[in-house]
């Protein structure tokens, strides 16, 4: 395998190291695999169409999530974007590597391995001893944070504290953040106690922890600004993701339509063709329709609650989808209720009991659950694996909910096939009873094991659309 030097670094792909002077600077993999693509392909400028495809493969990201590692590789590599050395910018297209004396040589397996990370090395400066001088930064509200010349917390807690109007002071301040993570958290942390805009300090620092190897912990909870700071942090989350959660739920509620449309067209023309039935072929269409509608309401409400957990959670990402999800879930639920109570009361005159937020937030929740434990492997991100990959999540996502239909069955509660029965049984005259399907089953009615059955391949079939839907790249 190669080895390339260039400067006073080696980059070794066999051991995944950057090495300067000999000492091992770590670097989160994503990062490292961007640098390494960028010297693999230095004879091109890449598009950042290509780079997204090569290093993010597997997971959608906002364009900010490039711009921000470039800009730390160009801190590590010692950088200046305005003369660069090694990582040039191209106008609306991407980046280049472009360092003149790289050499390309056979790694004999020897290179560096790597080891904890140096603040100095990340920063890229020599931070140099500490006189006894001390220095006044202003952090815009009349408050000056002193401290010995030569240290570098000063400049950077400056930074996060002062407002930030323009996407590049906002970006400067994020890059502070990460120094301030290479230096060290929990004195950056101390440091920023009682201070003005310790709130939004805090939650910027919580949001970068993830981007710098070895970052301590950013704990929200028992601090004074917990509140503040945690709705800080859902805005800078949000903000930079919003676009892509957008289409994320867009893609997951229509593929919930598809499925539903599909569950019901099916259950229409197996209702046709049962012995015993007077159900015309054309009620296939008509449930079509039904599965749509309910597929749609479903998709929209659990792939919105999937779609910013995913977001929002970089930490207990597991359990933010399954809690997000069900709340997605039973609001679309609930809603779906309360619209058909009312719909049939003044349409039909029929009141009866009809579910809705219960089965909302069970099967989001077992989608939700499915879906973590298919996407385990994403870090940060969207998921969104490809080929054979993005089949197994939607299967993996499928099995959580028809793991939760199933429990909504043998507990009496009905779906949407259930729910058009009993709808059924209530009107005189109607050709949509599925007491057709109990017998093909073996039982005299709608008895437990169609329900149960019908239930799971609704159940199924709706978690599949969603995941399908959620997962699919649009970029």
């Amino acid at each position: 395998m190669p080895l390339y030097r260039f400067a006073d670094f080696v980059l070794s792909p066999r051991q995944r190291t950057l090495a300067r002077n000999g000492q091992p600077i770590a670097l989160i993999p994503r990062y490292f695999d961007l640098l390494l693509f960028l010297v693999e392909r230095r004879t091109d400028a890449v598009h950042r169409r290509d780079i997204f495809d090569r290093v993010w493969s597997d997971v959608i990201v906002s364009d900010s999530a490039l711009s921000q590692a470039i800009r730390t590789l160009r801190r590590t590599l010692g950088d200046d974007p305005r003369e660069p050395r090694f990582i040039r910018t191209v106008s609306r297209h991407g980046y280049q590597f472009v360092c003149a004396d790289l050499i390309e040589d056979t790694d004999d397996g020897l290179a560096p391995a790597p080891v904890g990370l140096t603040a100095n090395a990340l920063l890229g400066v020599d931070v140099g001893a500490t006189s006894s001088a001390t220095i006044g930064i202003t952090t815009g509200n009349d408050n000056v944070v002193v401290a010995p010349a030569g240290d570098p917390y000063p400049p950077l807690l400056a930074l996060l504290l002062a407002p930030a109007t323009t996407i590049a002071e906002q970006e400067e301040q994020r890059d502070a953040a990460e120094r301030l993570h290479a230096l060290g958290t929990e004195e950056a942390l101390r440091r920023l106690d009682c201070l003005p805009h310790e709130a939004f300090a805090r939650a910027l620092l919580r949001d970068t922890r993830y981007q710098v190897p070895g970052a301590g912990e950013v704990p929200l909870l028992g601090t004074p600004t917990a509140l503040r700071s945690a709705s800080m942090l859902v805005r800078l989350r949000v903000r930079r993701a919003a676009a892509l959660v957008a289409r994320r739920w867009i893609g997951g509620t229509l593929g919930g339509g598809l499925a539903g449309a599909l569950a019901g067209l099916i259950g229409g023309v197996l209702l046709a063709l049962a012995p015993d039935s007077t159900a015309p072929m054309t009620v296939a269409p008509v449930l079509g329709v039904v599965g749509a509608l309910c597929g749609l309401g479903g998709g929209a409400g659990v792939s919105a609650g999937l779609s910013a957990g995913e977001a929002l959670a970089l930490s207990a990402r597991r359990p933010a989808l399954v809690g997000a999800a069900a709340v997605g879930g039973a609001i679309a639920g609930g809603i779906a209720q309360e619209f058909t109570r009312w719909t049939l009361g003044a349409l039909f005159g029929l009141f009866m009991p009809i579910g809705g937020f219960l089965e909302g937030a069970v099967i989001g929740a077992g989608v939700g659950a499915g879906y973590a434990v298919a996407t385990r492997g994403v870090a940060s991100g969207l998921a969104a694996p490809r080929g054979r990959a993005r089949t197994v999540v939607a299967l993996v996502t499928g099995l959580g909910g028809a793991a939760a239909a199933l429990a909504l069955a043998v507990a009496g509660v009905p779906l949407v096939g259930g729910t058009v029965h009993l709808l059924a049984q209530a009107s005189s005259g109607s050709q949509v009873l599925l007491t057709p399907l109990g017998r093909l089953l073996g039982e005299p009615e709608f008895g437990p094991l169609t329900r149960a059955l019908i239930s799971v391949g609704e159940g199924g079939a709706f978690a599949i659309g969603v995941a399908a839907g959620l997962t699919r790249r649009t970029v």
